[in-house]
């Protein structure tokens, strides 16, 4: 739903009286909002969240948990695996394109094994355990895996692949897919540390518009609670960490159209209310077209078959990250897509935890299935001939384990026989905006004439961060808390 809250700022000198009063105010209790409070409390500011719910947590206590850390973390060590600063930063500015940033790249590289040092001291723990199967999270509670494709082609040609995909532990009998998600148990310990520190929070607190000084300074938040005025000052600084712009109908359609069918992947209140606050006094956007898009079923299947277009040619290769393959259905097959998996790739298929509601062995069962590859096509209104080529194409190579067209790894290449199924893929799937304010690496938001807006700060999905076209998951959650951090310090230093 479009917003229908005036986002015009309010004049200090307006203001009557202030409500709550602090050096530093976060709109959004988030991961990015609460990594920004915990720096700007530590720095010494007074500082005070503003959140819309009635807790904290947001879209991250629901996500499954990945941060995407690499450069040699302990964690990558424990489980045996070398990464370096330099090869994370290649594969990123390879996979977040086009338009990945290298002056947010290069830091969040960098500081990576910092940032998980952060994270440790924290209190957040991770199982010193590799999971080595695909998926959008492990089957256990392994605490590093693949989340990005690193080890697929391209990647693997480009960068040296190393899983960066960590995940905190989880406490017995926690799901990562229940109410709370793997990231509640990022969230848990930033919100504690946030309360040690000293941070206020107030809670069902609408941000409704900024406030700014005679000279465009940002300065408070105008918002709504209980229905009523709840004008906030801000004495150093406003930092926006109230996520994206997923549900907001008129934003999407005006800036990601292609993604206007697809069904939220974040929370109702990824609204674009904070982006349009900002852009109220003047902010500038980036890459407000990107969008991650889920392929709507598992990777455990994907990686065994072949992907089709509408065509029945293969458009994308298999064994890369899910995400990519739903925006290659999305932007490459025109929503017309099909996977192709014989009965002995799907029997060695497991279920995905999400699968767990019908079929054999509680996967989904194929849309069809026959001995002939020809009456495929007729059930799928394919060209004749194009699924049979196709497949004679595959197998012609998948017997010596090779695929020299799209290059899947040798350990999903095996021939594909007789019964097969075919996964009609034409259905609505779950995406979420990846593009925002613009911001530089400290988190300060940039004027639409090149400077920073005076005052105002911002962090996570509501900003063009990170992932800008492309993704990786753990992208959101690690570009969230990495930027919040330097957002906080930034805004308390701001005096």
């Amino acid at each position: 739903m479009a917003s229908a809250r005036s986002v015009r700022p309010s004049a200090v000198a307006e203001v009557a009286s202030w409500d709550a009063q602090a050096d530093v105010v976060i709109v959004g209790y988030g991961v990015a909002g609460a990594a920004a409070a915990c720096e700007a409390a530590a720095a010494g500011a007074d500082t005070l969240i503003l959140e819309w719910t009635g807790g904290w947590g947001g879209a991250a206590a629901l996500a499954g948990g990945f941060i995407y850390l690499g450069g040699g973390t302990a964690l990558q060590q424990a489980c045996g695996f070398t990464d370096t600063a330099e090869e994370m930063y290649k594969f990123l500015i390879a996979a977040m394109g086009p338009g990945a940033d290298p002056e947010k790249v290069e830091p969040y590289c960098q500081q990576s094994v910092s940032h998980f040092d952060w994270l440790l001291e924290l209190g957040v723990r991770f199982n010193p355990t590799f999971y080595d199967q695909p998926g959008s999270v492990p089957g256990a509670d392994e605490g590093l895996m693949y989340s990005g494709g690193e080890n697929s082609w391209p990647f693997n040609e480009i960068a040296v692949p190393a899983p960066r995909g960590h995940l905190p532990a989880l406490p017995p009998g926690a799901s990562r897919l229940g109410e709370r998600g793997g990231g509640y148990y990022l969230m848990e310990p930033l919100a504690g540390r946030a309360g040690q520190l000293g941070v206020r929070a107030e809670f069902g607190v609408r941000a409704d518009a900024l406030c700014v000084e005679s000279d465009g300074r940002v300065a408070g938040v105008m918002g709504t609670r209980f229905g009523q005025p709840f004008a906030v000052r801000a004495r150093r600084g406003v930092v926006l960490a109230a996520g994206g712009f997923t549900y907001n109908d008129d934003m999407v359609g005006r800036f990601a159209p292609e993604v206007v069918t697809r069904y939220g992947a974040a929370i109702e209140q990824h609204d674009g209310h904070a982006i349009r606050m900002a852009q109220a006094v003047g902010a500038d956007l980036g890459r407000m077209d990107g969008a991650e898009v889920s392929p709507g079923l598992s990777a455990q299947l994907i990686y065994r078959g072949i992907m089709i277009n509408g065509l029945g040619q293969r458009f994308v290769t298999e064994d890369t990250y899910p995400g990519r393959i739903g925006q290659a259905i999305r932007y490459k097959a025109d929503d017309t897509a099909f996977l192709l998996i014989d009965q002995r790739a799907y029997e060695a298929a497991p279920a995905a935890p999400k699968e767990r509601t019908s079929g054999q062995g509680g996967k989904p069962a194929p849309t069809w299935a026959s001995e002939s590859l020809a009456e495929l096509e007729t059930l799928a209104a394919l060209p004749v001939g194009s699924l049979e080529s196709t497949v004679a194409l595959y197998n012609r190579h998948a017997v010596d384990g090779t695929d020299p067209v799209l290059h899947k790894g040798t350990r999903w290449v095996a021939p594909l026989e007789a019964p097969y199924g075919l996964f009609d893929l034409r259905q609505p799937r779950r995406a979420f905006s990846l593009g925002g304010l613009r911001t530089d690496p400290l988190g300060r938001v940039r004027h639409v004439a090149g400077d920073p807006v005076a005052g105002l700060y911002a962090a996570g999905r509501c900003t063009s961060g990170i992932p800008v076209w492309g993704y990786a998951s753990g992208t959101s959650l690690g570009d969230g808390s990495f930027f919040g951090r330097r957002a906080g310090r930034a805004a308390a230093a701001d005096e």
